[in-house]
């Protein structure tokens, strides 16, 4: 599958164990499924675009064991407690391979944490609209890099307004790097940044891209999730 677009998902239930056929032809033991929106494994050069996802009972999308090359832009995610995992576990170090860009989504309302969570490797969120939050939004884990441009970040009213939450900090561990430029906190919002060198990006120059002055982040995330599609009318 190198394309996930255009799907409402929500309520999903747990259901007993299963596999799915990996990249070489292996078949990989999920265990049994707990109730996740979208859950990809081992996965590579995925696009999961223009999807309105809410209210399942464990999360709204898992990306894990080993995935690379997975872009999810142009979503609408509500009404969830865990939103957004990328990596397996924190022992599981094919997970430091990962690059993943996480553009152009709207966030919430009514999420809770993990827009995403990131375990090992890079990610690069930007042009997103994080419509406030519970426990935080972009948070990390085992040493990410994390990259955070022009980004929309609303605080909730009351409570807390620290956008990043990090876990796992300790005189041995190595530094998680947060970084942010360009993005605009509303409300009170505030984000503590860990590296001031920048996140590095571990893609080369022509898998760069430009993201727009979050001054339009508002106006970019209107269309997010599912579209309005008829035969007579265009998308």
């Amino acid at each position: 599958m190198y394309g996930i677009l255009q799907l409402r998902i929500h309520h999903c239930k747990v259901v007993g164990p299963s596999s799915v056929r990996g990249p070489n032809g292996e078949m990989v033991p999920l265990g049994q499924m707990d109730g996740d929106a979208i859950r990809l494994v081992t996965a590579s050069k995925v696009w999961i675009d223009h999807n309105t996802l809410y209210s399942c009972q464990d999360g709204l999308l898992d990306v894990t064991h080993g995935f690379i090359d997975i872009t999810i832009s142009n979503n609408l995610f509500k009404d969830q407690d865990k939103v957004m995992l990328l990596g397996h576990d924190d022992g599981y170090l094919r997970d430091k391979n990962m690059r993943v860009i996480v553009v152009f989504n709207h966030f919430g309302p009514n999420c809770n944490q993990r827009m995403p969570k990131v375990r090992h490797g890079y990610a690069h969120v930007g042009n997103n609209l994080y419509q406030g939050w519970e426990q935080y939004a972009i948070g990390g884990s085992m040493n990410p890099s994390i990259k955070s441009e022009a980004n929309y970040f609303i605080a909730p009213k009351s409570g807390n307004k620290e956008v990043t939450w990090r876990n796992g900090i300790n005189e041995n561990s190595k530094p998680l790097m947060f970084y942010f430029v360009g993005d605009v906190f509303e409300n009170g919002a505030s984000f503590i940044q860990t590296d001031l060198g920048g996140a590095k990006p571990n893609y080369n120059d022509q898998q760069r891209f430009k993201v727009a002055d979050a001054k339009f982040v508002r106006s970019i995330t209107k269309s997010s999730g599912t579209l309005k599609c008829f035969r007579t009318i265009m998308c």
